[in-house]
């Protein structure tokens, strides 16, 4: 039999190989097999093309309505426009000088396969670079099958891709089902090979379900089994004991607390206060709003553990976010905090910042403090990571913005315990997750979520600015941001790209190229507000490519009051905090996906005063972009956007490519429309895993679950 993992040369030969390879990063057998057709159409079936998107790559059917040939007047030969409809609209294309085996298929009246980018010219749609299939005999009867149409690139558009793929299936003799029969029988599924067989070259709709049927199961059971086997895994795993100590440090903190705790914050607090107990390792993600005060829920679960005898390490995902959480929790503790100072208090403990940055004494010492248990608490980077880092008594762990570190690394941090036992580990989001996202995506770990926000938090308004169709709104936008500083408050500017070094650049990719223009620049939209409609304002620039010094000089200085407008990227999307900052301005807001958006215009109305967000973009009304904008503007619950941007992403934006540089395996299951299938899957996989521990009776499922157990299934989050 043949292997998945088998290369496509022997089958397809050089060319075809060496094509899929390069457009599309197709390299074996299974490689093209799962590359499963995003829809089919019937003969005579017209695409609809209201429905393409700019900066799309598509494959439409459609017919011919109108060639017309132009002699060029700048330079030699001719332009062949070529019109074609779907019946409602119309769409078109220009061949220069290029017609070839073209030019006697390009006939009025015939139908066929229309592949390129959607681009605009002169207000009209057209297809750029495009390829065309022309149906040459309507009464063929190959033609009258279903046809699936593949995602599909530049020099490879979908009718090659299904020519290789019909090749392939015409001499492939099928592939070890790693389901074992039983399962299958009792969920009804389609062998392996028969549903690849369905899903590529199918007689008809119920052929086309039946096969989605198993294809998803096995990417359902997959995910669903490797979250089994981490689970138990780690339960296997002896933990330290860190109950509750009367009289110790956390007793003295929460005495001095100078408000009181959310219901939600004292909920979770005593869950965790109970997992860390326990003597297995707690593996906990606790989601809650920008604000919602997960900081503090955190801060009282390490003293529980610094009472108990052991450290804890909090681990942050860039420098500046650490240094702030060094320094939050400093105040936060007070004289807590300065164990062997003077002045320190009875309990006290000490807390120690370790950076990849820090002077060779500094880290020395930091170093020092964690190795020898000088330091209760240990904040960092993932330098902490390191295996020159080492602790005394390592017993819970808390990362912060889980989606910025791989499983690997939350792993590694495991082994910093002294005596092999695995430390209790907490992971805090502030990204609000679906249930049926959490489900799959961190499935090998409980669930927390604070959804309230603590008193005195004020409320923040979102606009949305649509320059393209008022472009006068623009003044009113820098008009606002000039009040707000007049009444002795501070803004943001937001700006997708550092500057004119173009996308590789960019802290966060715009969500699709569309062709038009590169997205707006700190470095380009600084000085034009310094010199035009913010003259006169103290404004400053902040973007992750400046010098650690210079970036915590500028926010200090914007924290001091120092600083009026401060035009940034994503690099204040989390972790910053500046009361008195009541207005932020997120420039091609388009550009940013619902959560990061949420988490942005979490920075302002931190204090007393209201906050101002406005969302200034392109986008026309109708689009789905518009409705992305208008989604965020019409709510500041950001569960309820997490689920309303599920719903309005396509399919395949779900689960992309994994941190670890893998492929993902994720290609039919959606985490919306499977969410019972999902459950369900969840369910089995407990039931297998725990009957044969390690799957060690199942090789087959074992390798389902390997392709995926490593990887970081949450690169969503981070596109989000």
């Amino acid at each position: 039999m043949s292997s998945f993992d088998d290369s496509l040369q022997p089958v397809l030969g050089k060319k075809s190989a060496d094509a899929l390879a390069t457009a599309l990063d197709l390299h074996t057998i299974g490689d093209l097999l799962r590359h499963y057709p995003r829809r089919y159409v019937e003969f005579g079936e017209l695409t609809n093309i209201a429905g393409l998107e700019i900066g799309e790559h598509v494959t439409i059917q459609a017919e011919i309505t109108r060639v017309t040939r132009h002699q060029m007047r700048q330079r030699h030969g001719t332009r062949t426009e070529v019109e074609i409809t779907d019946g409602q609209r119309r769409l078109t294309m220009s061949f220069f000088n290029q017609l070839g085996k073209y030019k006697e298929q390009l006939q009025v009246g015939k139908q066929g396969f229309f592949a390129g980018k959607v681009g605009m010219f002169n207000k009209k749609l057209q297809l750029q670079n495009p390829e065309v299939q022309v149906f040459e005999d309507e009464d063929d009867a190959e033609l009258q099958k279903m046809r699936p149409i593949y995602p599909a690139a530049a020099k490879m558009p979908t009718w090659k891709i299904s020519n290789c793929v019909k090749q392939l299936l015409g001499v492939w003799d099928g592939a070890d089902d790693p389901l074992p029969p039983d399962l299958r029988k009792d969920r009804g599924m389609l062998p392996l090979d028969a549903a690849l067989r369905a899903i590529h070259m199918p007689d008809g709709w119920d052929q086309i379900g039946a096969a989605r049927k198993r294809l998803k199961w096995d990417e359902a059971i997959a995910v669903q089994l490797a979250l089994a086997l981490r689970r138990q895994t780690a339960a296997a795993r002896p933990a330290p004991s860190c109950p509750r100590k009367s009289g110790g440090i956390l007793d003295a903190f929460d005495a001095r607390l100078p408000f009181e705790l959310t219901a939600g914050q004292q909920e979770v607090g005593e869950t965790i206060a109970a997992d860390l107990t326990s003597q297995h390792p707690m593996n906990r993600l606790l989601q809650g709003e920008v604000g919602s005060g997960k900081t503090i829920v955190a801060l009282r679960a390490m003293l529980q553990v610094v009472d108990s005898g052991r450290q804890a390490a909090m681990l942050a995902p860039t420098e500046v976010l650490a240094a702030q959480h060094a320094r939050s929790l400093q105040e936060m503790l007070g004289d807590l905090a300065q164990a062997g100072e003077l002045g320190g208090a009875e309990q006290a403990t000490r807390l120690t910042l370790l950076t990849g940055s820090l002077p060779a004494a500094a880290r020395k010492q930091a170093l020092l403090d964690a190795a020898s248990g000088a330091a209760g608490i240990v904040v960092g980077t993932h330098a902490l990571i390191q295996d020159k880092v080492s602790f005394a008594d390592l017993g819970f762990v808390v990362v912060d913005e889980q989606h910025r570190f791989g499983v690997e690394q939350r792993d590694a941090l495991r082994t910093r315990a002294a005596d092999g036992s695995s430390p209790h580990v907490l992971v805090m989001t502030a990204t609000p997750i679906p249930r049926t996202v959490a489900m799959t995506v961190y499935g090998d770990l409980e669930t927390s979520a604070l959804r309230e926000l603590p008193r005195g938090r004020s409320p923040i308004a979102t606009n949305v600015v649509p320059v393209a169709e008022k472009p006068q709104w623009l003044d009113r936008v820098w008009q606002r941001v000039r009040e707000e500083i007049a009444n002795g408050h501070q803004a943001y500017v937001v700006c997708p790209r550092i500057g004119e070094a173009g996308a590789e650049e960019m802290e966060e990719p715009p969500l699709n190229d569309d062709g038009r223009r590169q997205p707006l620049a700190v470095e380009e939209v600084a000085p034009m507000l310094a010199s035009g409609p913010l003259k006169g304002l103290r404004i400053a620039v902040l973007h992750g490519k400046m010098p650690p010094d210079d970036k915590d000089a500028t926010m200090r200085a914007f924290a001091a009051g120092e600083v009026d407008v401060l035009v940034a990227t994503t690099v204040v999307e989390v972790g910053v905090n500046v009361p008195n900052a009541t207005a932020m301005v997120i420039m091609d807001a388009d550009r940013f996906g619902v959560s990061q958006l949420h988490q942005l215009r979490g920075r302002v109305g931190r204090g007393s005063a209201p906050g101002l967000c406005l969302l200034v973009s392109e986008a026309l009304e109708g689009t789905t972009t518009r409705e992305r904008l208008d989604a965020v503007a019409s709510t500041l619950d950001g569960f309820e956007l997490a689920q309303l941007d599920l719903e309005i992403r396509r399919e395949g934006d779900i689960l992309g490519a994994t941190q670890s540089g893998r492929k993902s395996q994720l290609k039919m299951l959606s985490l919306l429309r499977d969410a019972e299938m999902i459950a369900e899957a969840r369910e089995v996989a407990q039931r297998l895993v725990t009957a044969d521990p390690g799957l060690q009776k199942s090789p087959g499922l074992r390798a389902m679950a390997e392709t995926l157990i490593d990887s970081e299934r949450a690169e969503f989050l981070q596109k989000a």
